[in-house]
């Protein structure tokens, strides 16, 4: 054809070139206005040892509404694992990233068929709603999550307010139309102790799921809401079936049916600790939404959530990792408190406050910089989550350790209420009562339970009077100098002089000879034989979730202490440097769960090494810092399901690398100033609450060049490591010239 008609054949081409270059400045175009929630991936981190969930939540959202495959391994602790193919249903509460397991509570399953629930389950294949699925028939994004259950054809949606789930179930036509409620449905370390169900109308079920587990006294109240009539309903105390409209048990569960007439069903639910009629308060709308609506709206508000920090870079693969970090971040911690502010407390006592109250208070990993990080993105709820420890320590008599759904779960050492606290008062953040709060540390810590009354008698925890006593000795070091910062500027004097004394303890323990923290005993001798590289999980050991080479280094107080400990700037580095080429072998029992993401010695898999790349800048190398903290943002954060080191552990993981990746650390966050460290964005943005901006430019950012050659704060020259919070809230623009080989003049004389 065309050889007869060459001009058309030209005209042709011509035209095909212009709808391509027309292509590609759509794309172009689209790339530049791309949503930021098209970067997330919440698939990241349900792999390895992430232990996240991939289904739909608000920010900080009460709800959580996501599949559970039905298992009660490690790796399951938020109910899901991405190496499985079997969901046993989705239950409305999760934990993000934890190395404890608990919730998944209040299971709903869509099924097409009559289902046995009196049958019993002595494993997960005994399950009998339980159902194959696939990867290629899944799909994860802000605030929306889907799956097609195999077994019995058909696909769920799912998506969430803050306080109400929702569920769009489509059927095969013609199917039978049905829905499971299995209240004794339980997972890692959590055992009902009463449930209830009640069919209240035609469209509605009420019910409660009460139990024991990580959180000892847990108590949901749900209200579910459907979009067609309940046509028949059977009931299962325990085993037995119940012709009654309502029941209650230990475990309790519930098959609904429904007309096959249409092919959808549509669910909302929502939850409270207090009551069924706080939760029926809590439901945002009923079940006659409109699912594609609610699921926009929830994008909506996490694109509005991600857009406090705006990163921009060539390559969409960084994108993706610092924005599904980002939302990560954002996942916890949650609220806890219904629209009225009632909340139940762990002694069951039912409060009520005018401000939102939070749980899952993962603090001995986010005091380090996801609490850091939400007081420069919502400092509002930094104010909020002060509140709500305040609240725990009154009715406990001491600050918060792990705080989950309003339990104290003692998790973990240290008290890390503390520095969050103190943070917040040199941060400038209102809204709490400062005295109270000072009332709150010094009570905290001045009292005997958790190693402290040895601490107080000895000037260090004996290893043989506290087990964990290196890692105990350390954090309490750095709890009471955040103590001390607080009682002298409230001019608390006396206090300063006492607390500051007892944050020297660290001294107490440093070992010249290995160059190591050691556990040391009541008389002063070292705790032997002894090997660095020992771990034994927390029991019989002097370090926490890890060992002596992990631990020596936790003195974010005075790193200056630590460096003279050593000998000096060149030793310090020098065993620095060791512990990143050392050989990774850990000797020791139950390691390889809280020791990951292994650069030599270096585990950037727990968070005891998060803030050590950077102490370099405090030994005046700061180029080696750049190197290394490159090398980690590079080696242990992906886009695949298994791209996060460790456990995610509540957004502390993920803030690691959203602070790093802009070439800031909170190194020691009571200071209210930032450690430099070596950007990978061209451009980060950070828009502040005030309506200032502060941007990090890195010109010549490139794979090759991590080193900074120069930089300039608004203009002026800045040559020095570290940039006070003060000074990102003012806004402005600090420019780094990037090189490929270390400036050794840039930041060394770094202000202490």
């Amino acid at each position: 054809m065309f050889k007869k008609f060459p001009l058309l054949f030209f005209i042709f081409l011509l035209a095909l070139v212009s709808c391509e270059e027309q292509d590609d400045k759509a794309t172009d175009f689209q790339k530049s206005t791309k949503k930021l929630t098209s970067y997330v991936d919440p698939f990241i981190g349900t792999g390895g040892h992430g232990h996240t969930y991939p289904g739909a939540s608000s920010p900080f959202g009460m709800v959580q509404v996501s599949p559970d495959n039905g298992t009660s391994g490690w790796d399951w602790v938020s109910g899901y694992h991405y190496s499985d193919s079997l969901v046993a249903g989705f239950s409305h509460l999760h934990l993000s990233g934890t190395g404890i397991g608990d919730l998944a509570d209040i299971l709903f399953m869509p099924v097409n068929r009559k289902i046995d629930l009196g049958k019993e389950v002595k494993e997960r294949k005994d399950i009998p709603y339980l159902s194959k699925y696939s990867h290629i028939d899944e799909t994860a994004r802000p605030g929306y999550y889907q799956i097609f259950l195999e077994d019995f054809d058909i696909n769920v949606e799912l998506s969430a307010t803050q306080r109400t789930a929702y569920h769009k179930y489509t059927f095969g036509k013609g199917e039978e139309k049905s829905v499971v409620i299995d209240l004794g449905f339980a997972i890692n370390w959590d055992e009902p102790t009463e449930t209830a169900i009640k069919v209240e109308d035609e469209y509605t079920i009420t019910g409660y799921r009460h139990s024991i587990g990580w959180a000892n006294n847990q108590k949901v109240f749900f209200v579910a809401k459907f979009s067609a009539p309940i046509i028949e309903s059977e009931l299962f105390s325990g085993k037995n079936a119940v012709a009654a409209s309502e029941v209650s048990n230990k475990k309790t569960s519930a098959q609904l049916y429904f007309d096959k007439d249409s092919k959808e069903l549509k669910v909302a639910v929502a939850l409270s600790s207090v009551s069924i009629e706080n939760a029926r308060e809590n439901m945002d709308g009923d079940a006659n939404f409109n699912f594609n609506t609610t699921k926009k709206e929830a994008n909506e508000s996490w694109e509005k959530a991600l857009s406090d920090i705006i990163v921009e870079s060539p390559t969409d693969s960084l994108k993706t990792i610092f924005y599904s970090a980002l939302y990560h971040t954002k996942l916890a911690p949650v609220i806890f408190s219904d629209k009225n502010g009632e909340f139940r407390l762990q002694n069951d006592s039912i409060v009520q406050k005018d401000f939102t109250t939070y749980s899952t208070l993962s603090l001995w990993d986010t005091f380090r910089a996801q609490n850091p990080l939400l007081t420069l993105t919502n400092p509002e709820i930094t104010a909020d989550i002060v509140n709500s420890m305040l609240v725990y320590y009154e009715e406990s008599g001491s600050l918060p350790v792990w705080t989950l759904y309003g339990n104290e779960t003692n998790t973990m050492t240290g008290y890390h209420s503390v520095p969050v606290i103190v943070e917040a008062y040199f941060k400038g953040i209102k809204g709490f009562d400062v005295e109270k709060a000072y009332e709150a540390l010094k009570v905290t810590m001045m009292q005997d339970q958790r190693s402290l009354k040895e601490l107080k008698e000895y000037g260090y925890i004996p290893y043989n009077l506290g087990n964990e006593s290196v890692t105990k000795t350390l954090e309490y070091a750095y709890n009471d100098w955040c103590v001390a910062q607080m009682a002298e500027a409230l001019g608390k004097q006396e206090d300063y002089g006492y607390f500051s004394e007892r944050a020297k303890a660290y001294k107490e323990l440093f070992d010249p000879e290995t160059g190591f923290m050691r556990g040391k005993s009541p008389t002063g001798e070292w705790n032997t034989p002894f090997d660095p590289k020992h771990s034994n999980h927390r029991v019989n050991t002097d370090y926490t979730e890890g060992n002596a080479w992990q631990h020596s280094w936790f003195v974010l107080h005075e790193p200056q202490g630590l460096i003279e400990l050593h000998g000096g700037a060149e030793p310090f580095t020098a065993k620095l440097e060791e512990l990143f080429s050392e050989s990774s072998e850990i000797t020791g029992d139950n390691t390889s769960a809280d020791i990951s993401g292994l650069i030599g010695q270096y585990a950037h898999g727990n968070e005891p090494s998060h803030h050590i790349a950077y102490l370099f800048n405090k030994a005046g190398q700061p180029w080696r810092t750049q190197y290394w903290v490159r090398e980690i943002l590079k080696t242990q954060y992906s886009t695949q399901p298994d791209g996060l080191s460790g456990n995610e552990d509540a957004g502390q993981m993920s803030a690691w690398y959203v602070f790093s990746s802009m070439g800031l650390y909170p190194f020691n966050p009571a200071l209210a100033e930032y450690e430099i460290g070596s950007p990978i964005f061209e451009k980060s943005t950070i828009n502040l609450k005030d309506g200032n901006s502060f941007k990090i430019i890195a010109n010549k950012v490139s794979e090759e060049n991590i080193y900074i050659q120069s930089a300039t704060l608004n203009g002026e020259d800045f040559n020095q490591t570290t940039i006070s919070h003060e000074t990102l809230l003012e806004g402005g623009e600090l420019v780094f010239e990037m090189g490929s080989t270390p400036n050794k003049n840039w930041g060394v004389n770094h202000k202490d």
